[in-house]
């Protein structure tokens, strides 16, 4: 636990800054710490992350951001599709609105908390806080991850991951249409500076790239397109960063600018249809497909005359 009287040199500041400051964790630590209820300003949990604090509040932080969650608890109240499974891997089928794995702000019912039900061995498998987990998705985002069973089996797709050897092809809707067919999108992406839970095209970001090709347009109720997107490198957001940056941002994203009142959807129109890789026993390459979830299927069913690309 922290304790601190805000001194006059940090009044005005943000609650989630100065956690950050206290704390040496990352901004969206920081605001995932204040969202999740474990910081007060004089005994009084903090509402918000925007908060600015004055001179002689007294800010406690009860847990430390930069510490993960260790030893996940089983939760067999979690449903997990299982497209795929043998000893060394599992390949699921992930809905919309389930959180991958433990972290601040989210400590239970998570994907691993629901595959620990089901497969215990995973719990000695990678990382304590996400075991088996090599890759992620957005909470927002469905569709297809492979999970390692084994700690070989991690450490191959790791490295495959790490060498862009594994082929992820996502479904995205994206407002407007584009100029080309298809293109390459190459732009670094690293965290906004104004709000931490943004990431945006920055100079000094991470090398990020995805291809993309249109699938269909559609004109009514509005100019939408259909895309598929392949990644090439994983960022966080990339897709979504990256459409954005184009002048196309994902149908539904409230994060960068996708949501519009002419369609209504729930969450980014974003599915992760297509995953290949090699098999980390065989080396033979398997591949699995995952069918567009219901809530987007109606979106795509009030759309008007497609116009094939």
């Amino acid at each position: 636990m922290i304790s601190e009287e805000i001194p006059e040199s940090l009044a005005g500041e943000r609650i989630d800054r100065v956690v950050a400051m206290l704390t040496g964790c990352t901004r969206a630590e920081a605001h995932d710490a204040v969202a999740g209820g474990t910081v007060t300003i004089d005994e009084v949990v903090a509402a918000k992350p925007s908060i600015k604090l004055l001179t002689g509040q007294r800010v406690v932080i009860a847990e430390d951001p930069t510490r993960p969650p260790v030893d996940p608890e089983p939760d067999s109240s979690v449903d997990v599709t299982v497209v795929f499974e043998d000893a060394s891997i599992i390949v699921v089928d992930k809905p919309a609105g389930l959180v991958v794995h433990p972290g601040a702000g989210n400590h239970d019912a998570t994907l691993v908390n629901g595959l620990l039900a089901r497969f215990p061995e995973l719990a000695d498998v990678g990382e304590r806080h996400r075991p088996g987990i090599v890759h992620r998705l957005d909470k927002g985002t469905s569709g297809l991850m492979v999970v390692a069973r084994t700690d070989d089996a991690y450490h191959d797709l790791v490295s495959q991951l790490a060498t862009h050897q594994v082929e992820r092809h996502y479904r995205a809707l994206i407002w407007g249409h584009p100029e080309t067919v298809r293109g390459t999108i190459d732009a670094p992406i690293g965290r906004s500076r104004r709000d931490p839970l943004r990431m945006t095209i920055s100079a000094d970001g991470r090398w990020s790239r995805t291809h993309y090709e249109l699938l269909a347009r559609y004109w009514e109720p509005a100019e939408v397109s259909l895309m598929e997107c392949r990644l090439e490198t994983g960022r966080t957001h990339q897709i979504r960063v990256h459409l954005k940056s184009i002048g196309h941002p994902v149908v539904g994203d409230d994060l960068y600018g996708g949501v519009r009142p002419v369609i209504s959807v729930a969450r980014p129109f974003l599915h992760a249809a297509h995953l290949r890789f090699d098999h980390p026993d065989t080396g033979d390459q398997v591949g699995f497909d995952a069918p567009m979830p219901a809530d987007l299927d109606r979106v795509l069913a009030g759309l008007v005359v497609p116009e094939e690309a």
